[in-house]
């Protein structure tokens, strides 16, 4: 069964830290490329950071320098390290993988950064 399960969403303070996890399950040929998207009340859902099946990544400009993409060795979990968090930053955030021409998504984690 292809299954996309997120983890380590919360609440912090402003320039504090989270780690969120996306665990693939059912894909282990085929990924072609792994990214997680962001949703703010009231607002479109907007791509974060993005990593290919090469390995290059490409963040949206304000969060570079903040946040890291990376994946495992097996190339099934994708995680986004989350630094210096800002209030803007708060919203549910979304796994998407690209598999075998079509696009999975995961059921969405809630980060809320406090001021």
């Amino acid at each position: 069964q292809v299954q996309l399960v997120e983890s380590g969403g919360g609440l912090v303070q402003a320039g504090g830290s989270l780690r969120l996890s996306c665990a693939t399950s059912g894909m282990i040929f085929g990924i072609n490329s792994m990214g997680w998207y962001r949703q703010a009340p009231g607002k479109q859902r907007e791509l974060v950071a993005g990593i290919a099946r090469d390995g290059t990544t490409n963040y949206v400009d304000s969060v570079k320098g903040r946040f890291t993409i990376s994946r495992d060795n097996a190339k099934t979990t994708v995680y986004l390290q989350m630094n210096s968090l800002k209030p803007e930053d708060t919203g549910v955030y979304y796994c998407k993988v690209s598999w075998l021409g079509q696009d999975k998504w995961g059921q969405g984690t809630q980060v809320t950064v406090s001021s």
